[in-house]
């Protein structure tokens, strides 16, 4: 049924739109199901871990359903969500941007969340966001990359809030936040006072939220993240092409 992807673009995102090409033009009907996970990475010749990204933000734009232990279905037509994890452009620039935005609407998320959950969060919250902490640590002594520790300490702040929409709301970001992360973390790994000002900004939002200072803690989150769009801004060009091929490069099968 499908051709094999290759070529400089982020692999989950041409397998995702090309999922959904199929899905809209009726080649997949309602109720169809969708081929099994080890059948697309034999045609589409990509790892598991594409098809399953690709899947997953099919899912959240309501294309499809996973039904446990039959596969996917395609799910019935009707109005298009927002997608926020739509492909903006294909060059260093147009990557540049979109992490930058990302960076922006963490900021005004992440803040109010964690103001939240100074003022919520029970001891297990804290000590769940502390082990996610060391986690982070210990992923990057180990030579990754942290994503996704890095991603389960902001959930874990999201989820000390108790507010159930904003929890669904920060998951429903995950694979957005997953892409900018990625390249942050990457830019940041190039140089050791980046990674020990991420984890000195980091400590500084979980002592925020323990001491119960609403306004530390918001205060503590921003300024992580301004900090984090300013290293961006301050990487050269050569990194942004880098970044643009950065998802093939982790993805490769």
């Amino acid at each position: 049924m499908f051709s094999k992807v290759s070529g400089p673009v982020r692999l989950a995102d041409r397998v995702a739109a090309i999922l959904a090409e199929e899905i809209e033009s009726g080649r997949l009907a309602e109720g169809d199901k969708l081929p099994t996970e080890v059948e697309l990475v034999k045609q589409l010749g990509v790892s598991r871990t594409v098809i399953r990204e690709a899947v997953s933000r099919l899912r959240n734009a309501g294309l499809v359903e996973p039904r446990q232990g039959r596969g996917v279905f395609v799910m019935p037509q009707r109005t298009r969500p927002l997608d926020l994890e739509a492909e903006t452009g294909a060059g260093a620039s147009d990557t540049k941007a979109k992490v930058l935005q990302i960076v922006e609407v963490r900021r005004a998320m992440e803040g109010e969340a964690a103001s939240l959950a100074a003022t919520r969060a029970t001891p297990q919250d804290v000590d769940r966001m502390r082990q996610s902490l060391a986690a982070i640590d210990e992923a990057v002594a180990a030579g990754g990359d942290g994503v996704d520790e890095d991603l389960a300490f902001h959930q874990s702040i999201a989820e000390s809030t108790g507010n159930a929409v904003m929890v669904s709301t920060v998951r429903y970001l995950g694979e957005v936040l997953r892409s900018g992360i990625r390249v942050t973390r990457a830019n940041e790994a190039r140089r050791g006072d980046f990674i020990e000002a991420v984890r000195v900004e980091h400590h500084a939002i979980l002592a925020a939220v323990e001491s119960g200072d609403a306004r530390a803690a918001r205060s503590a989150v921003r300024r992580h993240l301004k900090h984090a769009a300013s290293r961006l801004q301050d990487a050269d060009e050569g990194f942004w092409t880098e970044a643009d091929d950065l998802e093939v490069d982790l993805d490769a099968p």
